[in-house]
C-alpha cells in the first residue's frame, strides 16, 4: 500500500480550516469566547453541542462524543475512508449537504479513465493517471532521487508514474453496474486485482510504449521497505512480454547498452547515454528484442547485465545468441556483486563512472570489431574547481608587513562541455596538466616555482568528484603550511589559502593559483587510480623458461617420487607418507571439493614445520596464512576471494571460535551471513547479506588430543613421526645447514621451489573422470566412513589433475557446454589405497598417533618387565615415573595421554601403596601392534586390471575368481562388491614384493614395478 507522507497530512490538517468546511455545511457557528458553537449535523441536535477550535483547527461534539481535525470531519461528512477523505480535501470538496450522513454511496471524485474507452485507450489513460500521481506524490519521488533517476525529461519522455491506491477512489461504487464494468476492464487489461486492488499498487510504474504511441507492457517498482515475505517487488502486465522500452533510440544508434532490469537502463538515460534498452530480467530477452535489433540495423550490442553469478551466465547465454545473429557482443564489466545503478551511484558523477566502464568492456567474439561510437546526448557541466586564473603568477609577490589582504574571488561553474564521444573501445586521455609531480609512495610532490606541495591520502578517494580530502603541506624555504581540507570545498580552500599566504608570506593570488594546478593534477592521478582499480587483475606471463622447467616436471613419469625427492632436497627428512598427502591435499584446491588436512602431534613435534613445507610449494597468490581467527571473521571476508585457494591457519586452537564457520566452509563451499548494519544513504539500520565463495583447501595444526569431532571427521588427520630415529635425522639435517654443502642447499631449494609453484600454475582445474569408479571398495560399517570415501574418491582425483600434462585431454558435449577432462588410471587408485591406509586408516583410529605412540611403547615396557620378573601382564602395575623414564617424555606428555588411556580403558587406575600414589594395569592386549594404520575393504588395483578390457568400460566375468579374505563385503556385514572377491589388499601386495627384495614406487603403474634408488625410504614395509 502507497502511504500518504506525513508531511502531506500535515499539510493539509494546517492549511484546511475546520470552521470553513463546516460553515460549507451550511452549520451557522456562533462565537463562545475563543471557540465557536453550532448544531451537529451528525444527529438531531437540538442544542448547539458542535464545538470548533480554531486555535487548534479541531471540533467536538458533546453528544456524540466524536471529533478531530479536518480530516476526520470529512470521513464523517461524507462517509469515506481515510485515504478518500484526504483525496477529497486535495481536490478542495468541502460542500456537504445539511442533515443526516448515510454512507458514502456516491463518488464525488472525478474519474480519470473514460467507461466507453477501448482496451488501449483505457490502459493509456490509467497510465497516464498514474503519471500525474508521481508528480503529486513525495515518497515515489524520493524513491526515484535515491535511485538516481528522478529527471524531470526522463518522467515526462517515458510516462513514468505512481500507483498511489486512489484510482479506486475515482472509479462508481463496485456495487453499481459502472463501477463494476470498468473494474472488469481494468482487470482484463491487467490493471486490477481479483481481489479488488490495484495490480501496480505501491509502486513506481514504467510504461512500455512502441514507436506507434502503443502500451504494449508496463512494469512496476514497488517502493515500500518492509513489505510481508513472499511480496514481489518487480511486476508486469500478466501475459508474456511484449515489446522494446527506449525504441526510438534503436533506429538512431547502431550501438546499443542493454540492461537486466529497466531502473538501470534509466540510470545510462539519465547519465547522458540514450542509446539504451532493457532486457525483462537476465532470462527476458524475448523475440521482440531480436526482431527489433534487426529491424533498426542495431550492428554492436554491449550487455550490461548485473555483476553477480547470474547476471554472467546469462551474459554469456545471450551472447552467444547474438553472435550468433551477425551483432558484435561486448560485456560491461561493473566491480563484482554491482548492477549499473548501484555502481552509478557509488562512483559518481555517472557521466563519467558510466563512461569509463563502456569504454572497457570486454569483447566477446572473436577477431577485432569495427569501432563504434556510444555518444553522451547531455554531458554534465564541469565541476567548480580553482583554475580562473589563467596565466601563472610571474613571481611570488611578497607581502609588505602590513598590507591588506585580498579579497578572494568566487569562480562560478565552467559552461557545459559540447556534446562529445565516448567510444566502447579505449579513447585517448585528456591532455595532462603541464605540471611536473613526483609519486613517492603513498605521497604525491608538485614543485611550483619556490613553492613545494606534498600530498598525502590521495589513494582513499575513488569516487568522481564526490570527495577530495587529502592532506596537504606547502613549504617555502623554511616557512611551511600543513592542513587536511576537501579541496572540492570552497570554504576549506579558501581557509587553506588565507592561512598558507600568511605563514609562507606570499599573496594569496599565488596560493589559489597553484591550488587550481594541484588540484587539477591530483584529478589526473585519481582517473588513473580509478581505471587501475576497475580493471581486471591479469597474471603477469611466465616465462619461457621457466614454463619449460615447470613442464618438465609435470611431465616426470616419475613425479610423485620426484615431489618426495624434491621434499628431501629442500631440507624435510622422513615423513614421506605426511608431505605426499599434504602435497596432494594443496593441490586438490583446484577440484570443486578439495580436500582438508589437519597436523597433529605434541609440541615442538615438527607439524608446523611440516605444514610450511608443504605450503612453500604452493604460490602465495593461492594460499591464506592467519595464526588465528575470531568467530565471525570467515564471514566478512566477501573481498578477499578464496576461491580455489588454500586457508591455512598455524594452530587450530586459534580458530576454535571459527571452528563453525570452518566446517561449514568445507562442507558447503560457501558460506553466508545475514547481519544488520547502517545503510550509508539513509542511516537506517537494514539487513546485509555478507558471503564467501569457496571452494577452500583447508590446513591446520594441533597439539590436542581432543578435538572437534565435527572438523576432524571433514579432514584428513596426519601424525607427525615423534621416533628417536626422525629426531636424530633433523639433528643431522640441522647440523648439516651449517656446512658448504648447506650453503648450496639454499639455493638449490629457492630454485626447487620456484619449479614447483610454476607447476602448480600450469595445473588447469579440469574436470576428472573415474572409469574405474563403479567397482571401487570402501568400508560401509560407520556413518562416519560416508565422508571418508568421498575423501578417498577425491584423493584418486587429485592424483589424476596432477599427472594431466602426461594424459591425453578428452571432452565431450552436454546441453551445448563443452567439458574437459582427464582419465583416472589404475596407477592412480594403487597410489590412492597406499595412501589411504596412512591417512585414513589413522582417521579412523580412536587414539591420536601421539597416544597410540605412548601406548605401543608401555605395551613394550610392561612386556619386558614381565618376562623379566616372570609374572604375569594383570599382575604387573608401574607408576607414570617409570613411564616417563621408558618413553623420554616431559611430565606433561605422559600425564595427558596416560589420562586419555584412562578414559578409553587402555589402562586401569590402582591406588599405591603409599596412600595418595598411583598406579597403572594395562589392560591392551596387542591388537594391531604392527605400528601401521590400516584400512580394510579397499579393492587392488591389480585385481581390478583383470576384471576390464582394453576399453575399460566393462568388466571380465570369466576372470573372476572366487575369494579373499580382505574385501568391502567381509567387512562389517557390508554389501556384495560389484567385482570380483579376488581383490585383495594393498599389504599383501606390498607383502610379495618384498619377499622378492622390491621395493614399490608410488609411480608405478598397475602393471609395472620402480627400484629403490629415487625412494627407498617410502615407509610402507
Amino acid at each position: 500500500m502507497a502511504r500518504i507522507p506525513a508531511e502531506e497530512l500535515e499539510r493539509l490538517k494546517a492549511e484546511i480550516a475546520v470552521e470553513r468546511l463546516v460553515e460549507s455545511a451550511g452549520i451557522e457557528l456562533k462565537a463562545a469566547g475563543k471557540d465557536l458553537l453550532g448544531r451537529c449535523p451528525f444527529h438531531d441536535d437540538r442544542e448547539a453541542s458542535l464545538v470548533i477550535t480554531p486555535a487548534k483547527n479541531l471540533w467536538h461534539c458533546f453528544s456524540c462524543q466524536i471529533g478531530g481535525g479536518p480530516i476526520d470531519w470529512m470521513m464523517k461528512a461524507k462517509g469515506v475512508s481515510f485515504r478518500h477523505a484526504v483525496e477529497l480535501l486535495r481536490e478542495g470538496e468541502l460542500a456537504l449537504p445539511v442533515g443526516p450522513v448515510k454512507g458514502g454511496r456516491i463518488r464525488v471524485l472525478a474519474a480519470p479513465v473514460s467507461f466507453d474507452a477501448n482496451d488501449q485507450a483505457l490502459l493509456a489513460e490509467t497510465i497516464g493517471y498514474y503519471h500525474e500521481r508521481l508528480k503529486q506524490s513525495p515518497e515515489a519521488l524520493a524513491y526515484l532521487t535515491r535511485r538516481g533517476v528522478n529527471d524531470a525529461q526522463l518522467i515526462e519522455h517515458f510516462r513514468i508514474g505512481f500507483a498511489d491506491r486512489t484510482l479506486g477512489l475515482r472509479l462508481p461504487e463496485k456495487t453499481r453496474k459502472a463501477g463494476s464494468e470498468i473494474r472488469s476492464r481494468l482487470q482484463k487489461i491487467g490493471l486490477w486485482r481479483e481481489s479488488g486492488h490495484e495490480h501496480f499498487n505501491g509502486s513506481v510504474v514504467i510504461p512500455i510504449i512502441a514507436p506507434s504511441g502503443e502500451i504494449t507492457e508496463v512494469y512496476g517498482r514497488k517502493i515500500t521497505e518492509g513489505l510481508r515475505p513472499g511480496t514481489p517487488l518487480h511486476l508486469y502486465l500478466p501475459g508474456p512480454h511484449r515489446g522494446v522500452w527506449n525504441e526510438a533510440a534503436l533506429a538512431d544508434h547502431q550501438e546499443i547498452i542493454l540492461c537486466e532490469a529497466l531502473i538501470d537502463a534509466m540510470t545510462f538515460w539519465c547519465a547522458g547515454y540514450r542509446n539504451v534498452t532493457a532486457s525483462y530480467g537476465i532470462e527476458g530477452f524475448t523475440a521482440d528484442h531480436l526482431a527489433a535489433f534487426k529491424r533498426h540495423g542495431t550492428t554492436r550490442v554491449l550487455i550490461a547485465y548485473d555483476r553477480d553469478e547470474a547476471g554472467d551466465r546469462a551474459a554469456e547465454k545471450l551472447s552467444k545468441q547474438l553472435l550468433g545473429e551477425g551483432l558484435d557482443c561486448y560485456r560491461i564489466q561493473f566491480p563484482k556483486g554491482m548492477d549499473a545503478n548501484e555502481y552509478a551511484l557509488k562512483v559518481t558523477p555517472a557521466s563519467k563512472s558510466l563512461g569509463l566502464v563502456i569504454r572497457k568492456a570486454q569483447w566477446l567474439g572473436k577477431g577485432e570489431p569495427q569501432p563504434i561510437h556510444t555518444t553522451v546526448a547531455t554531458p554534465p557541466a564541469a565541476v567548480a574547481i580553482e583554475t580562473a586564473a589563467k596565466e601563472e603568477v610571474a613571481a611570488a609577490a611578497v607581502l609588505p608587513a602590513e598590507s591588506a589582504p585580498i579579497p578572494s574571488v568566487e569562480v562560478p561553474d565552467a559552461a557545459p562541455l559540447p556534446c562529445a564521444a565516448l567510444p566502447a573501445s579505449p579513447v585517448p586521455a585528456m591532455a595532462a596538466v603541464e605540471v611536473e609531480a613526483r609519486v613517492q609512495g603513498e605521497e604525491i610532490v608538485i614543485p611550483l616555482g619556490d613553492r613545494r606541495y606534498r600530498i598525502r591520502g590521495l589513494a582513499k578517494n575513488l569516487a568522481f568528484d564526490v570527495l577530495m580530502k587529502v592532506n596537504v603541506l606547502i613549504d617555502r624555504g623554511e616557512a611551511f603550511h600543513v592542513d587536511t581540507l576537501d579541496l572540492y570545498s570552497v570554504r576549506a580552500r579558501n581557509s587553506f589559502v588565507t592561512q598558507a599566504a600568511r605563514e609562507l608570506n606570499v599573496t594569496e593570488d599565488v596560493i589559489r593559483h597553484d591550488l587550481g594546478k594541484v588540484l587539477r593534477k591530483l584529478e589526473e592521478h585519481q582517473e588513473k587510480q580509478i581505471e587501475k582499480t576497475l580493471q581486471p587483475v591479469e597474471k603477469a606471463a611466465m616465462p619461457a623458461d621457466e614454463q619449460h622447467e615447470a613442464l618438465d616436471l609435470l611431465k616426470d613419469p616419475h613425479l610423485l617420487d620426484r615431489i618426495l625427492a624434491d621434499f628431501t632436497r629442500c631440507g624435510v627428512v622422513g615423513e614421506e607418507n605426511n608431505k605426499l598427502i599434504g602435497y596432494l591435499a594443496a593441490t586438490s584446491r583446484k577440484l570443486d571439493a578439495p580436500l582438508a588436512v589437519m597436523v597433529q602431534s605434541s609440541s615442538a613435534a615438527g607439524k608446523s614445520s611440516l605444514m610450511e613445507a608443504v605450503l612453500a610449494f604452493m604460490p602465495e597468490e593461492d594460499k591464506v596464512q592467519y595464526s588465528a581467527m575470531t568467530g565471525q571473521s570467515l564471514f566478512y571476508m566477501g573481498a578477499m576471494d578464496l576461491k580455489h585457494k588454500i586457508l591455512a591457519l598455524a594452530e587450530e586452537a586459534g580458530a576454535a571460535r571459527a571452528s563453525y564457520a570452518l566446517k561449514l566452509l568445507q562442507s558447503e563451499g560457501t558460506l553466508s551471513i545475514a547481519s544488520t548494519g547502517k545503510d550509508p544513504e539513509t542511516g537506517k539500520l537494514v539487513t546485509q547479506e555478507y558471503r564467501v565463495d569457496g571452494p577452500v583447501m583447508i590446513f591446520s595444526t594441533t597439539t590436542a588430543i581432543d578435538n572437534d569431532e565435527e572438523l576432524l571427521n571433514r579432514c584428513l588427520t596426519l601424525g607427525v613421526d615423534e621416533s628417536r630415529e626422525q629426531t636424530r635425522a633433523i639433528h643431522q639435517l640441522q647440523r648439516q645447514k651449517r656446512t658448504l654443502d648447506g650453503l648450496f642447499a639454499r639455493e638449490t631449494k629457492s630454485r626447487i621451489l620456484k619449479q614447483h609453484r610454476n607447476a602448480q600454475r600450469l595445473l588447469r582445474p579440469l574436470a576428472v573422470r573415474n572409469p574405474y569408479a563403479d567397482a571401487l571398495t570402501f568400508p560401509d560399517g560407520r556413518t562416519r566412513l560416508r565422508r571418508d570415501h568421498e575423501k578417498y574418491l577425491t584423493l584418486i582425483d587429485t592424483i589424476a589433475l596432477l599427472h594431466q600434462h602426461q594424459r591425453e585431454l578428452r571432452s565431450a558435449e552436454h546441453d551445448g557446454e563443452r567439458i574437459e577432462y582427464v582419465e583416472v588410471t589404475l596407477g592412480d587408485i594403487e597410489v590412492a589405497n597406499r595412501l589411504a591406509h596412512e591417512a585414513l586408516g589413522r582417521s579412523l583410529d580412536e587414539l591420536s598417533p601421539q597416544t597410540r605412540r605412548l601406548l605401543e611403547m608401555v605395551a613394550s615396557m610392561v612386556e619386558t618387565q614381565c618376562a623379566a620378573q616372570a609374572i604375569t601382564r594383570t599382575d604387573y602395575r608401574f607408576s607414570r615415573r617409570e613411564v616417563r623414564e621408558h618413553a623420554g617424555w616431559s611430565d606433561f606428555q605422559v600425564k595427558m595421554h596416560m589420562h586419555k588411556l584412562e578414559e578409553l580403558e587402555y589402562v586401569l587406575v590402582h591406588r599405591g601403596g603409599r596412600g595418595q600414589s598411583f598406579v597403572y594395569e594395562l589392560l591392551y592386549d596387542g591388537a594391531g601392534r604392527d605400528g601401521k594404520p590400516f584400512l580394510m575393504g579397499l579393492i587392488d588395483a591389480h585385481a581390478l586390471k583383470q576384471t576390464y578390457d582394453g576399453k575399460k568400460e566393462h568388466r571380465k566375468p570369466h576372470l573372476e575368481h572366487p575369494s579373499s579374505p580382505q574385501v568391502a563385503s567381509m567387512e562389517h556385514g557390508g554389501n556384495e562388491p560389484k567385482i570380483s572377491p579376488n581383490a585383495v589388499n594393498i599389504g599383501s601386495s606390498r607383502e610379495t614384493a618384498k619377499k622378492n627384495g622390491k621395493t614399490t614406487s608410488w609411480d608405478e603403474s598397475a602393471s609395472t614395478q620402480s627400484y629403490p634408488p629415487p625412494l627407498a625410504a617410502a615407509g610402507l614395509q
